[in-house]
């Protein structure tokens, strides 16, 4: 297997766009959320979200849908990260102008320490990380031990944590769910979990009801010692392995499309360039489920490598 470097480029004359990663369990409120969010954004954001069709945007700030892509009427985006995480920063990139700022939600179960390397990718730089608590249900929910861990590395991660549902319990009810959170921080402490260049026993926690809450959702800069540099190396994706796949050279085109439906399971990307016995060259684009395959024209032409494969390890 050979190492292989994605080739980086600065977009946006250089400028970094802020990114910030939405955390939290399952029915923690990250959607419920994004829509406040992008209901009271005061500059063009772009946010990145697992399903675009549960985000329940009033259909007269929407300017127009296409795949996977709502377009707000105030320049805000939404995006689906179906494809990857790769594809996802693409589609931004290609852009001429740059959002002022993307907001990332993360599965229920996902581990924010395993995406930060993102906030390396060219044209982005962290802003922090946002886990949402529901306070209702905190107390029940961690009893299962795994759910127990995965929260745990959420909220060690966080730069700021917000208690949501709190509408839903007493006073006191809202004050052990926070006494619960600093219990749960501090074992994910002793356990080792927190690597993110913070001290997770000073992180702010609030509730959905803070004034300027999604103002504050944008400005989370500041609490990580090292900046960008606290985070892990730089990867194309969080958990992968790259892997150098020879393309028979010459190939035929089926040949070539057969060989491309049987990549394992889990390949997130994959690009190399084949030639046909007719001397015809042809460019292999794959992105999560979709793959693309092109022929290119005689200026364009490179000479036939091959097949890069990038899946989840």
């Amino acid at each position: 297997m050979a190492s292989y470097q994605e080739p980086e480029y600065l977009p946006w004359d250089g400028r970094r766009v802020p990114l910030t990663f939405l955390s939290g369990y399952l029915g923690s409120g990250k959607t419920t959320l994004i829509n406040r969010l992008l209901a009271t954004a005061e500059a063009p954001i772009a946010v990145m979200v697992n399903d675009v069709g549960k985000v329940n945007i009033d259909a007269r700030l929407i300017r127009r849908r296409h795949g996977n892509t709502i377009e707000l009427t105030d320049g805000c985006i939404c995006c689906s990260l179906s494809d990857g995480f790769g594809a996802a920063f693409d589609q931004l990139r290609a852009q001429e102008t740059p959002p002022d700022h993307v907001v990332v939600e993360l599965s229920g179960v996902a581990e924010p320490d395993r995406v930060l390397p993102w906030s390396k990718s060219a044209g982005f730089k962290l802003d922090g990380v946002l886990t949402m608590v529901a306070a209702d249900q905190l107390a029940e929910i961690v009893a299962e031990p795994i759910v127990e861990l995965t929260i745990m590395k959420q909220l060690v991660s966080a730069d700021l944590i917000v208690l949501t549902k709190t509408d839903l319990i007493s006073v006191e009810q809202r004050t052990a769910a926070e006494g619960l959170v600093r219990e749960l921080i501090a074992k994910g402490v002793d356990h080792g979990l927190a690597t993110g260049g913070i001290d997770p026993s000073t992180t702010p926690i609030v509730g959905t009801d803070e004034p300027g809450l999604t103002t504050t959702l944008l400005h989370l800069g500041g609490r990580r010692t090292g900046g960008i540099d606290d985070l892990p190396a730089p990867t194309l994706f969080d958990t992968h392995v790259t892997e150098m796949v020879p393309l028979p050279d010459p190939i035929e085109r089926t040949d070539l499309d057969e060989l491309l439906g049987e990549l394992e399971p889990g390949v997130m990307r994959a690009k190399g360039i084949a030639r046909d016995a007719d001397d015809r060259r042809w460019n292999i684009q794959v992105v999560g489920r979709r793959t693309v395959v092109t022929e290119l024209f005689e200026a364009e032409r490179e000479d036939p490598t091959d097949l890069v494969v990038i899946r989840v390890a």
